[in-house]
């Protein structure tokens, strides 16, 4: 069974999270891709990674603009297997958790908490204040699911994209998605530390 997935990338630090997510999915068969390239994200994309962000959009099955809210994603009736946003940004959390569909990433984030799909959101700032901490639990009482890319270092990881791979393994894992990237705990895993 086909799988449709929305990615969105917004213009919070992170931009690698959204690139490397596209990356894993574009190599899963049956695995469709709905992107949202927010314009903040795409300065973001070149600040941090150095990529061009039109090979980035290659990487998506379907890429859509971030005001087309005639978008097939933006209706409940186009039935998608979730949404990860990936980096976050304070400015689109406020938007989801108040409601305010002020682009194509806040619409498409309001058709999957209303149609009971899973949402993730790789929320990005620290520290963190009130505002940023009430928006999370509103949208967590919503149904989304608040999922820092906070990486786990107790897997021996190589180099910054196999700890980047391993929080985007788990993202798609929570949507249902089989992938490579995800690695389960095993104590033969753990390294010896002192504190």
């Amino acid at each position: 069974m086909k799988h449709r997935l929305v990615v969105a990338i917004t213009g919070s630090t992170g931009a690698i999270y959204g690139y490397r997510l596209l990356l894993a999915a574009s190599k899963i068969k049956d695995l469709e891709t709905h992107l949202i390239f927010s314009n903040g994200a795409v300065k973001t994309m070149k600040i941090e990674t150095g990529l061009d962000p039109e090979e980035v959009v290659k990487l998506a099955t379907f890429a859509h603009d971030e005001y087309d809210f005639s978008a097939n994603i933006s209706s409940g009736s186009f039935v998608t297997s979730g949404m990860i946003v990936a980096p976050c940004s304070m400015k689109t959390l406020s938007s989801i958790a108040t409601g305010y569909e002020q682009n194509l990433v806040a619409r498409a984030a309001m058709v999957t908490l209303k149609e009971r799909r899973p949402l993730i959101l790789m929320v990005r700032e620290t520290p963190l204040n009130l505002i940023h901490l009430r928006n999370m639990v509103t949208v967590t009482e919503a149904g989304g699911i608040i999922m820092p890319p906070l990486p786990p270092f107790y897997f021996k990881v190589r180099n910054i994209n196999e700890l980047v791979d391993l929080t985007v393994g788990r993202a798609l894992n929570m949507m249902g998605i089989q992938n490579s990237l995800m690695r389960e705990w095993d104590s033969s895993d753990a390294g010896t530390s002192q504190d």
